[in-house]
């Protein structure tokens, strides 16, 4: 069975996010959301409303799943016999991050390869914290993220 490993913070999913598990779900018997726990960062959302999250907007498709992780990407992906890593490129800057963690990965878990899919063009402009922002300032995001992923940053947001 050849899987992928998307690994991310997702916090929260958003289309972007979509559109490149779709796409890599299409190349491989399986894509496994590795959602990063890190102690460094603070999320607006826990690593399990990350996962419910991501579920309930990749629904629509069978072979993915999520878990969280709070350690390497590499170990991650020897752990669940992963043969590639998927990362997404919105823009020329994200190359040099990508290639580094990349590199990293290779040399960490030789048996495991990153792909780096470029982002649709209408995504390019996307982030977490973009998506986050505009909802918090009580601007329209809904052609940017689920329902389930709107409902949920209502409530973190007290919005209704």
């Amino acid at each position: 069975m050849r899987i992928v490993i998307y690994p991310g913070t997702f916090d929260p999913i958003h289309s972007g996010h979509i559109d490149i598990a779709e796409r890599a779900s299409r190349l491989f018997d399986k894509l496994i959301f590795a959602v990063a726990v890190n102690s460094y960062k603070k999320p607006l959302f826990s690593a399990q409303e990350r996962i419910d999250m991501i579920l309930e907007s990749m629904k629509h498709i069978n072979n993915i799943e999520a878990f969280s992780t709070e350690g390497l990407v590499a170990d991650f992906a020897r752990e669940y016999k992963a043969v590639a890593i998927i990362r997404g490129l919105r823009h020329v800057s994200d190359f040099e991050f990508e290639f580094q963690m990349a590199t990293m990965n290779h040399h960490l878990n030789s048996s495991v390869s990153t792909l780096l899919m470029v982002t649709s063009e209408k995504y390019i402009h996307l982030n977490s914290s973009v998506v986050k922002d505009v909802a918090r300032l009580k601007g329209d995001i809904s052609n940017f993220v689920t329902p389930v992923v709107m409902e949920n940053l209502k409530a973190k947001f007290g919005l209704t």
